[in-house]
């Protein structure tokens, strides 16, 4: 296997092939790009843990790689010497389409004789969950599974149980087999002798349906990858339609273009409240192509001056998984939305507590603040009026079990079972003093409090102006304005003229410098004497690389620009700075934001990642990957749509 990996998603589904197609089964973090898992995933379970080819029973030299994009294609050639040229050329092609994958396989002679060719896949369903595969390599008890591989006229079948769960993925070719033939470890290997004519051609086309549990669709496999192409460009067409990209700014025009792009490929099917399909963006792939509360509010809220559809079908998706009850165990409570949704076979049976899991302290504001500038943003009136019990639950949770009204401010715990850190900055150690010392006990994380500020507010405007009940919303008004004194007065650090990152459990203020304080701006809690102050400090060296904002400013002991919130770069933290910026009159920091972004969006054909390591452009003259990072990410995707807002073609 060669040392990279290419992704292929559409929709809920994703692929990883290596540079000649081929699919091994390596372990994330193993010979692969870190991180990237090997294989075909739906549903967060892996559907094709083998797919590799031979030829005349070796491994094909790879003349032309895989490259980038939404189809593979690749050339390969029978291993030979310069004495020896190869007798034959294989043009490889494969593609995902919505729980299934095609590819197809032209074997052209290079002789002027008639030749043989012996042509064969080796295929195999583990059906592992993605979370066993994550970098931490945990193990997981599976009591009863069994799996089962069957011979069919076309291809074959692996199938999958363990209790009431069931899933299967199918194989079929076109021609048929010449044989199917056992390998000694599972999998199965599809053989074909193939009799070419002098410089003849043959071509073989394999379909592959993945049916993970629950799927009750009718499923299609595209006849071709071609066809996939055609579907996806007709999709990424219409989700551009009618945007009008920046003329005098071609780099961010380009961006936003490939943002679009790539948002068309990561909707996925959500249901609301009726029971209504729906589809909405996911977090990215591979490892969250599932619903994430806090990614698709951001997601919608970036797009919503351009696609105000994504906001109509996530806040009714969200809507209808939001919590009723306390449950311990996925840390709900009345009138909380949810962080994140999953069908895989561990939260199937509780063995991890993501299937509907609560643990995030800002989805709920957040989505209380999109509700409001979807209102603002299109006068739909509709969909609020439809969501009233729901926005009031909402406001419940904040100020009930959230701890606005008996803490004064919104509270996370860790969660054993789940997550430490329940704010954006989600990993263990994200929040921190300065010396990279941890809080311990219940955690006041800034950012969560600027939402809230702004939920509260734009609450207020609704319960006014579509619920007609100003008692309500004068409520409201008190609250938001209460805890902004609340907040200025034990947030500010006066000698370092700056916010805290957030309040332990005593109230203390830990100290770190960080970009939290930028959506501060954002959602416009601090006062503009404060937020102007801020704003300028966020554009100074130690925070801003060049390429953006450093999630930690550099020289503070907890600083590491390999670490994922101590010291990374964020497109979507950047881009919320960006907003920020703009709102606070800073017009000029908010370019110096959106050109650095452009830039670095630039470098890896306008898409922007999930997330950059934080060294300076000083340092290297192109930015710095970070190893782990999602292939393509919704926030990241939607960010340039941000940038657009914030300053224009400027």
């Amino acid at each position: 296997m060669t040392d990279r990996h290419h992704p292929l998603v559409h929709g809920g589904t994703f692929a990883a092939v290596d540079d000649g197609g081929d699919i091994s089964g390596v372990r994330a973090g193993g010979a692969g790009r870190p991180g990237l898992p090997d294989g075909l995933f739906v549903r967060d379970a892996r559907h094709l843990s083998r797919w590799q080819l031979t030829v005349d029973g070796a491994v094909p030299q790879t003349l032309s790689p895989v490259a980038d994009g939404d189809t593979a294609r690749c050339v390969l050639v029978p291993r030979g010497g310069r004495q020896e040229p190869p007798a034959c050329t294989v043009f490889r092609e494969q593609a995902v389409g919505d729980s299934s994958f095609v590819e197809r396989l032209r074997v052209t002679s290079n002789r002027p004789v008639p030749t043989t060719v012996r042509l064969a896949i080796t295929a195999d369903a583990d059906f592992t969950d993605q979370f066993e595969l994550r970098a931490d390599h945990r193990t997981y008890d599976k009591p009863g599974a069994v799996r089962r591989r069957q011979v069919l006229g076309h291809g074959l079948e692996f199938t999958y149980q363990r209790g009431d769960w069931r899933s299967c993925t199918t194989v079929t070719a076109e021609p048929a087999p010449d044989s199917v033939e056992e390998t000694g470890t599972g999998a199965r290997r599809l053989v074909w002798t193939l009799h070419l004519e002098p410089h003849g051609t043959a071509e073989l086309t394999l379909r592959v349906i993945a049916r993970p549990h629950g799927e009750k669709r009718a499923l299609r496999v595209p006849r071709s990858p071609a066809a996939v192409s055609e579907d996806l460009l007709a999709r990424e067409g219409r989700f551009m339609e009618g945007v009008a990209f920046p003329t005098g700014w071609p780099e961010l025009a380009a961006a936003c273009a490939r943002g679009l792009a790539d948002l068309a490929s990561l909707q996925i099917p959500a249901t609301g409240p009726d029971g209504e399909d729906l589809r909405v963006p996911a977090g990215g792939a591979p490892w969250f192509l599932a619903l994430l509360g806090r990614d698709a509010l951001l997601t919608a809220l970036f797009a919503l001056p351009y696609r105000p559809q994504l906001a109509a079908a996530v806040l009714p998706a969200l809507a209808a998984t939001q919590a009723t009850e306390a449950q311990p165990g996925s840390v709900a409570q009345p009138g909380k939305i949810v962080h994140e949704v999953r069908y895989g076979e561990l939260a199937h049976f509780g063995q991890v507590p993501f299937g509907r899991y609560y643990g995030s302290v800002d989805a709920t504001p957040l989505f209380l603040v999109l509700l409001g500038a979807y209102v603002e943003q299109t006068g739909d009136t509709a969909l609020a009026r439809r969501l009233e019990p729901h926005a009031r639950a909402a406001v419940g949770w904040m100020l009930d079990h959230g701890g606005l009204t008996s803490r004064g401010y919104l509270v996370y715990r860790a969660d054993r079972g789940g997550l430490a850190n329940q704010n954006w900055k989600d990993s263990p150690g994200a929040i921190c003093w300065a010396d990279g010392t941890r809080p311990s006990g219940p955690v006041v994380a800034a950012g969560a409090q600027g939402y809230a500020y702004d939920a509260l507010r734009r609450t207020s405007q609704l319960a006014g102006s579509v619920w007609a009940d100003g008692t309500y919303a004068a409520l409201l008004e008190q609250a938001a304005g209460d805890l902004r004194d609340r907040f200025q007065r034990d947030f500010w650090m006066a000698e370092q003229s700056f916010p805290a990152l957030a309040l332990d459990h005593t109230g203390r203020q830990v100290d770190a410098l960080a970009s939290d304080a930028g959506h501060l701006l954002w959602s416009g809690l601090l006062d503009k004497e404060y937020g102007k102050a801020v704003g300028r400090r966020l554009v100074e060296g130690d925070f801003f690389s060049g390429w953006g904002v450093r999630t930690l400013a550099a020289g503070q002991p907890a600083y590491h620009p390999l670490s994922y919130h101590r010291g990374s770069v964020w497109p979507h933290d950047n881009a919320l700075i960006a907003l920020g910026l703009a709102r606070y009159g800073l017009h000029d920091e908010a370019r110096t934001v959106a050109h650095a972004l452009v830039d670095a969006a630039n470098v890896s054909g306008h898409r922007l990642p999930e997330v950059l390591a934080g060294y300076g452009r000083d340092i290297h003259s192109e930015p710095v990957p970070y190893p782990h990072a999602c292939v393509r990410e919704a926030r990241s995707a939607a960010a340039p749509l941000a940038l657009l807002t914030a300053v224009g073609g400027a």
